[in-house]
């Protein structure tokens, strides 16, 4: 149940990491620089600030459940493992 919602959290985030990484605008100008009411809602320099930290935040969300599904996943095969030795054990 725990390792299904954090797939699902997982696979949101990433898609939102995704867009928002997209949406920031490069040196070369990238999607961000479509529209201008991204300077209008944020400001001058907020847009540039808010979508920093948004990445780090998506980035820092997408790492933990990356870290965690790993680790439920490792745990399912140490029991496992820990069942087919007590088998062979009788």
């Amino acid at each position: 149940m725990l390792q299904t919602l954090l797939s699902i959290l997982h696979v949101v985030v990433c898609f939102f990491l995704i867009l928002v990484v997209l949406l920031q605008q490069g040196r070369g100008g990238g999607l961000g620089s479509l529209g201008g009411a991204t300077a209008q809602v944020f400001g001058g320099r907020g847009a540039g600030n808010f979508m920093t930290r948004l990445t780090a935040i998506c980035a820092a969300i997408f790492m933990a459940t990356s870290i965690s599904l790993a680790y439920l996943s490792s745990a399912g095969d140490r029991e496992l493992r820990e069942s087919a030795d007590t088998k062979q054990d009788k």
